[in-house]
């Protein structure tokens, strides 16, 4: 029986030691797969560029109306991307469209753009920016937006700083007192005013009011004169002409834009100098156009369409872009007729008024003058 019970020790002994040295060694495949895991991610961290580089980004941009100004715009947006495509080694594929300021098309534009689950809708204008504004509520497809005068007041943004939602862009911000100080500095004695615009035009709202404002405050007479098409703004230039109003100012209406080309005799002949608020309008026939480069505006807004789709910038972080509106373009065959002056002679003028003074003569599009 001792000798059994010897046995069954020496047995059980056995057993445990084997047990024990079961258990002391299973850490050994738990470690390895956890030493091994960063080495089987660091090439995907490694291949991240490589991915970016060959990347291809749907962008769908819609411009409101077909006017200089905001023809510029997208032209450079275009070229601007095609050099981003080329540094960065990424294919933007561009859907283009303009609305002709139809909102029923401008809808079926942007719906077309959703349906090809573009990556970006670019809204070229205040009435596309807010219809895609409103279209991607839900979505959240990001929005870049170009040449919005008052992103703040329309409600684009909640702020130029943080804008708050999947929407950021570029604004071509006018300074009315500006072209108000233009205007007076080259007619001291003007005493009549016409404000030419079209009251349907978001981005008229706020600088009408600030010359309202600023003519009030000097005592000017003024008189307001609308239109919503080409023939109406043609005939309420006509008006101004019958009424002899000293000066017209126009701020960056794309309706009055679009009818520059059939008004600016009409004016000229009256000696009625029309300031307004882009050079376009200048190139157009008017007498000064005051603001924006719109040709840096669409470089910047493609440089910001890049930020978010390359870099993964988030619009409701991206501030919204304003320039300097310095710059004054004096349109070289209609101001000596106007005016009685000339353009060196307007040059030295406005020139503490500016930030630079240029002069271009009248065609339908900045391409025209390049060429």
């Amino acid at each position: 029986m001792k000798n059994l019970r010897n046995l069954l020790c020496v047995l059980l002994t056995a057993a445990m030691l084997l047990t024990l040295a079961a258990c002391g060694g299973s850490p050994a495949p738990t470690e390895a797969p956890a030493t091994e895991a960063p080495a089987a991610e660091a090439p995907a961290e490694d291949a991240a560029p490589e991915e970016s580089a060959g990347a291809v980004y749907k962008v769908g941009i819609c411009n409101y109306v077909d006017d200089a100004s905001l023809n510029q715009i997208v032209e450079n947006i275009q070229n601007q991307l095609a050099a981003v495509s080329q540094e960065q080694g990424v294919t933007f594929e561009i859907s283009y469209d303009n609305c002709n300021a139809d909102a029923a098309v401008m809808e079926q534009i942007i719906a077309n753009f959703i349906a090809d689950d573009v990556d970006l809708m670019v809204g070229v204008a205040t009435p596309v920016a807010m219809a895609m504004q409103g279209a991607t509520a839900d979505n959240q497809i990001p929005v870049v937006f170009a040449a919005v005068s008052d992103p703040v007041s329309v409600e684009l943004v909640e702020s130029l700083e943080a804008p708050g939602a999947n929407i950021t862009g570029t604004s071509d911000f006018l300074d009315t007192d500006a072209i108000m100080n233009l205007i007076f500095a080259e007619n001291p004695e003007a005493d009549l005013i016409g404000l030419l615009y079209d009251v349907g035009q978001d981005s008229s709202t706020t600088p009408i009011a600030a010359a309202k404002a600023f003519l009030d405050a000097k005592g000017v007479a003024y008189k307001e004169y609308n239109g919503t098409n080409d023939q109406e703004v043609l005939l309420a230039a006509q008006a101004m002409a019958a009424d002899g109003v000293d000066a017209a100012f126009t701020p960056s209406d794309n309706t009055i834009m679009t009818a520059e080309l059939s008004i600016y005799e009409t004016l000229a002949e009256a000696g009625i100098p029309h300031y307004t608020g882009a050079d376009s309008f200048a190139l157009n026939g008017a007498f000064l156009g005051y603001g924006v480069d719109y040709a840096n505006l669409g470089v910047e807004t493609a440089n910001m369409i890049a930020d978010i789709l390359i870099n993964g910038a988030d619009p409701a972080a991206t501030p919204v872009m304003t320039f300097d509106n310095g710059t004054a373009t004096i349109n070289t065959d209609v101001c000596e007729q106007i005016t009685g002056k000339t353009f060196e002679e307007l040059e030295e003028l406005f020139a503490p008024l500016c930030t630079q003074v240029k002069g271009t003569v009248t065609a339908e599009s900045f391409s025209d003058v390049a060429a």
